[in-house]
């Protein structure tokens, strides 16, 4: 006996519909002879959103979303359409490392859906050699239906699609459709596109017109790699599709626009931020990759050595002060402020942010986006949030010296504050922050610290080579130890690399320090004072890299400079 909830009862219980609203859906049921979900949806008495939810709620499924859906490819070449369209159902997405292939379907329960689909990838999994699983996820069948019809019997690969572009014209009307128009080889070659960068783990996709051909290149593990090279004739009409995806103007091409833009992609919702910009051969377009599940990680995780935690967990125990992490755009000061703001994620804590924008949604806390169009920057931001009685607010970056004397205020009232602040060292912050216009004697009793980092790429384990250091290197490392560089293979896509860490160095203000600072001592009087009290460079720490065998040395000279320690 099935003791699941009917959707009827579900939208009931949760206040969604009424008594009468129900009774008439029922009776246009009995002539429509279609869900009720959808005869509910058809009498305009409930978004699709909450059908949705209710649909996953009764039949005991996690819903999925597909309107805002790019195809995978590997997974449309498991089920054949056919089977598809007579059992209601579509491949979402394929994991190939993990062999599962997860499955909308408007009825999941359903035997026959259930056994087609095994049927299927039975033979699918003795073909590949390899035991294809099933996820199971819910959704209208109307969403089902109308994603069979878009992306099944199309090109889905770059190359077929450039190929089915030669020679063609472009209907500009069409590319201004969200969905009905995924025939449309440019709105394939986009989402072909988006799909590529993201599979590459690329965390930007930049989109060049030169005069004759525009570039495009992903920078992945912090490193720019060209990838294709398109034909101008296309890029008009690819422009054109970037912008409305992203929700920009497309009739503004003299001025600089951003834009963002969320896609289901791999099984997992992808962001991306958009900025186009004027240049002399046409627009130039980023989109910055913003994956949520990528975005937060443990603070175990980091690779901090056992003392870098230990100095770490100690400095956030202190209850009011600013904490800053600073770097160079790129070097993964965002990713460093979630992982901690998710270690002192409790129930008990309030965490209110103000980003530029808001990056990676945090259960719990009251996030914020900056608005010019309210006026709400980040100086302005502040001061709502210590209305909101916060115990932690996070300040996205300390630009200018409003923004610094407001996130110094809710300091010494009482808050914790985290922030990001552009230099190139801990020691170095100390110096912008009386660039800004702070007073040492102000800062220095309510700094909590100074996390300074760096992202160096790990090399591949599969194909880093040994070798043994030159005079230079032996310099720098100050041993004979054998090294490691980067070779190169099909796992890490013959680059020698694959993955990144981060490098840090934390500068913990105690009272010694804070004395120093508030007399303006020296960089030499503070540098000697730090490394005293457990201060470790970040060159040490990249040398720390080194020697474990992780990274190389050229990769660690790349974003940390060691002039100072090649003497003759």
């Amino acid at each position: 006996m099935n003791s699941r909830p009917r959707i009827g009862e579900v939208l009931k219980a949760r206040g969604q519909i009424t008594d009468d609203q129900l009774h008439i859906a029922l009776k246009k049921q009995k002539e429509d002879l279609r869900p009720l979900g959808e005869e509910l949806l058809a009498l305009h008495f409930i978004s699709e959103q909450t059908m949705r939810e209710a649909v996953s709620e009764a039949a005991g499924y996690k819903a999925i979303d597909l309107s805002g859906f790019v195809a995978d490819a590997a997974a449309l070449s498991l089920i054949p359409k056919s089977v598809a369209t007579r059992h209601v159902l579509f491949p979402v997405n394929f994991d190939a490392a993990s062999g599962n292939l997860m499955i909308a379907a408007a009825n999941p329960d359903d035997i026959r859906t259930r056994d087609a689909a095994s049927a299927i990838l039975a033979g699918a999994s003795e073909f590949a050699g390899q035991h294809i699983s099933c996820e199971w996820r819910i959704a209208p069948s109307a969403e089902v239906q109308a994603s069979i019809d878009r992306f099944y019997d199309h090109e889905l690969s770059i190359e077929g699609i450039l190929s089915e572009l030669e020679g063609g014209e472009f209907d500009f009307n069409a590319l201004t459709q969200t969905g009905a128009s995924y025939s449309h080889p440019i709105v394939r070659l986009t989402d072909a596109l988006l799909s590529d960068a993201v599979s590459h783990s690329a965390s930007d996709i930049h989109f060049e017109p030169e005069e004759q051909f525009l570039r495009v290149r992903y920078r992945i593990d912090g490193v720019l790699r060209p990838v294709r090279s398109l034909a101008k004739s296309n890029w008009a009409a690819l422009l054109v599709r970037l912008k409305v995806l992203t929700g920009m103007n497309i009739a503004e091409t003299r001025a600089p626009q951003d834009g963002r833009l969320s896609i289901w992609l791999f099984g997992r919702q992808i962001d991306f931020r958009a900025a186009s910009h004027p240049t002399m051969h046409g627009e130039n377009f980023v989109l910055r990759i913003l994956d949520r599940k990528a975005g937060i990680v443990n603070l175990d995780r980091l690779g901090m050595t056992p003392s870098q935690l230990s100095l770490l967990e100690r400095m956030l125990q202190r209850p009011e002060g600013i904490l800053l992490v600073t770097g160079p755009t790129g070097s993964g000061k965002t990713t460093t402020l979630y992982s901690i703001l998710n270690f002192l994620n409790k129930d008990t804590v309030n965490i209110m942010t103000l980003e530029d924008p808001v990056e990676y949604p945090l259960p719990l806390a009251r996030q914020t986006s900056i608005a010019e169009i309210v006026k709400l920057d980040f100086s302005n931001g502040i001061r709502s949030l210590m209305r909101q009685d916060p115990d932690i607010i996070l300040v996205g970056e300390i630009r200018d010296r409003d923004t610094a004397e407001m996130a110094l205020r809710a300091a010494m009232t009482g808050h914790q504050v985290f922030s990001t602040l552009h230099t190139n060292s801990a020691l170095g912050s100390i110096a912008r922050l009386h660039d800004l216009g702070m007073l040492e004697s102000m800062f220095a009793d309510n700094l909590i610290g100074i996390i300074a980092q760096r992202l160096v790429r790990k090399l591949c384990p599969l194909c880093k080579v040994r070798h043994e250091p030159d005079r230079t290197e032996r310099r720098i490392m100050g041993t004979d130890a054998s090294l490691y560089r980067p070779g190169g293979c099909a796992e890490c896509d013959h680059q020698g690399y694959k993955g990144r860490l981060a490098i840090m160095e934390i500068l913990r203000f105690d009272q010694g320090l804070t004395e120093l600072v508030s007399r303006r001592a020296g960089l030499k009087e503070l540098t000697e004072y730090a490394l005293s009290h457990q201060f470790v460079p970040l060159c040490d720490d990249g040398i720390r890299r080194v020697k474990e065998g992780i990274t190389s040395l050229d990769e660690v000279r790349r974003v940390v400079d060691f002039s100072d320690r090649i003497t003759e």
